[in-house]
């Protein structure tokens, strides 16, 4: 970027996006009117750039894009529709409303996101506003769940730390809820109108935190309760990681400038891991978290859309910038950061008693897609379970489901469900198998050059005998494929990895950090599947003959010199 721009950070022409969101009175648009149009299933660019802020991606079915284009039919439109949980938690009630819609007005699937949301795919347009409605009408919103704003705030959820969890969930809510934006466009479009438990509503459209364009990018964040890093805290723009003191919530430490994102063949876009500055108590963390986000709103590259996040903000700068200008605007400065550690990012599955006697059982779910399958009724046994519970639901930030804060008296009752419909814990999967992760990909992304969730099982399949053959079938791997290099299920942070080139076609990366503490590199470029596993037998068995007592395999094979170690986004290419 140039000095001039450093200066002046917003001077360069601005994207079109700039100009669809200056010109949408605040998010409204065309959207009222588009929707009522029956001619098409489709909506104008204008409008879908504004639908993500609504919560909502125009998407078609590229199953039948051919086809369709064979007898003269416009592709099979349809949205993908996010619902926000912030923290991952839900109750019954709200489970059951998220079936009851995915039935009547998706595909009959519901995906748990890595961001702890709800994903429905498959909905129609004129579907869109009873879905919607839906969806508030059970105290949950769509509202910022994507666009230009802060997403869903992740939250960790602990279940063997419940009182720990319950304040830091709090927190997660807080954030939320004052990072949310103040347009009453979506209450005008979607509810009528209709006031929905916003106190915050008055008379004097204006939207203080973000302005009238809102942010450059999507901004996110996420808040990690060690030893468990299951956020991938590095991976957030903005991280926070929670101290600990005698099991009192001290504050948090703060990492800035995480980003999973990247382009193929542009190695001015990489992703980043945030970098700690500094520790804050817990009441400070709103002004933190807000000053950040100004902060990003007033110097992000409002240009080049690519250049847009919150991480080549503070590159380019530095973060010594970053933090003057942080410390300025709060008129306080951060403490010094507190001692913390990580050891793991995957979730702790089966039943586990939590500080407040109550049981939490973590269910293995393979990339989120809840559905029923022949042999296997997961839909149909969670909606059996909601039935009944009195606890929560919570969405792991690794696609998961923990059955929460379930009593004593009805432990057997769930447990009987359980067994009744075959729900796993994963014990009968691989290690590798229950540290995996993929995006939808095809064939509803648009973004998508390759498979992901629909092939990354049967990978996994061909994968597993070498690791049976080497003795490693126990061992956690975190292993992850996206279908692009957006990187929707974090994939640099992985030990292996696989994103999407093109149909059939991934890069192969290596040496993340089982912790989630380090970017993986590079290993071979636009390989299939036989090469993909002609490449990994021999380093399986190496890692299985020559591991040292407690090494994990992304530390291995940059000891053995598979791969260089990633210290910074701007070594991740290279």
């Amino acid at each position: 970027m140039s000095e001039n721009n450093l200066l002046s950070p917003n001077s360069a022409p601005h994207s079109d996006v700039e100009r669809i969101k200056r010109e949408s009175n605040y998010l409204r648009g065309t959207l009222a009117e588009t929707l009522e149009d029956r001619i098409t299933g489709s909506i104008p660019d204008d409008d879908n750039r504004l639908m993500k802020f609504h919560g909502s991606y125009m998407q078609d079915d590229r199953d039948l894009r051919n086809e369709r284009q064979k007898q003269k039919l416009e592709p099979a439109y349809q949205f993908m529709l996010r619902v926000r949980a912030p923290g991952g938690v839900v109750t019954p009630d709200q489970w059951l409303m998220m079936d009851r819609i995915a039935q009547k007005y998706a595909n009959g699937t519901i995906r748990l996101t890595t961001r702890q949301s709800f994903q429905l795919h498959g909905v129609l347009k004129w579907n869109m506003k009873k879905t919607i409605r839906e969806v508030n009408d059970a105290l949950l919103s769509t509202l910022a769940a994507c666009g230009d704003v802060n997403r869903n705030v992740m939250c960790n959820p602990n279940p063997y730390q419940s009182e720990v969890h319950g304040e830091v969930y709090e927190w997660a809510s807080r954030l939320s809820e004052h990072l949310n934006p103040r347009t009453r466009a979506y209450h005008e479009i979607w509810l009528d109108g209709e006031k929905v438990l916003d106190s915050r509503d008055n008379d004097t459209e204006e939207e203080p935190i973000y302005g009238p364009v809102y942010l450059p990018r999507k901004f996110k964040i996420g808040i990690a309760v060690p030893p468990s890093n299951d956020v991938d805290v590095f991976s957030q723009d903005l991280g926070l990681v929670a101290i600990v003191e005698e099991g009192k919530l001290i504050g948090f430490n703060i990492s800035v400038g995480g980003g999973m994102g990247m382009t193929h063949g542009d190695p001015n876009t990489y992703p980043q891991v945030g970098q700690v500055i500094g520790f804050c108590k817990p009441e400070q963390i709103i002004d933190v978290a807000e000053k950040t986000v100004t902060i990003q709103r007033d110097y992000g590259d409002r240009s080049v859309r690519k250049h847009a996040r919150f991480k080549y903000t503070i590159d380019d700068r530095g973060i010594d910038w970053f933090i003057g200008e942080l410390h300025n605007r709060l008129g306080w400065q951060l403490e010094a950061p507190r001692p913390y550690r990580f050891d793991h990012s995957g979730d702790r599955y089966g039943w586990v008693k939590g500080s407040n006697s109550k049981w939490h059982f973590t269910l293995f779910i393979q990339n989120g897609r809840v559905k029923d399958e022949d042999g296997y009724l997961l839909m149909t046994g969670l909606r059996e379970i909601a039935k009944v519970h009195t606890g929560d639901f919570r969405l792991t930030p690794n696609q998961n489901l923990i059955i929460g804060n379930v009593t004593a008296k009805k432990k057997k009752q769930i447990e009987a469900l359980i067994e009744e419909y075959g729900l796993t814990d994963g014990s009968r999967y691989t290690a590798l198998r229950r540290n995996s992760m993929a995006c939808v990909a095809l064939p509803t992304c648009g973004l998508a050059m390759a498979e992901s969730e629909r092939y990354f099982p049967t990978l996994l399949e061909k994968i597993e005998p070498m690791l049976a053959e080497a003795g490693l079938q126990n061992e956690d791997i975190v292993i992850r494929m996206t279908g692009c290099p957006n990187g929707c299920a974090r994939p640099a942070l992985a030990e292996i990895a696989f994103i999407g080139k093109a149909p059939g076609k991934y890069n192969m990366y290596l040496g993340g950090g089982f912790a989630g503490e380090r970017l993986n590199k590079l290993y071979k470029e636009n390989i299939g599947e036989a090469e993909i596993l002609e490449s990994l037998k021999p380093i399986i068995a190496h890692y299985g003959k020559e591991r040292k007592e407690g090494e994990h395999f992304g530390d291995f094979v940059i000891r053995a010199g598979y791969v260089k170690e990633v210290r910074s986004g701007q070594d991740f290419h290279s």
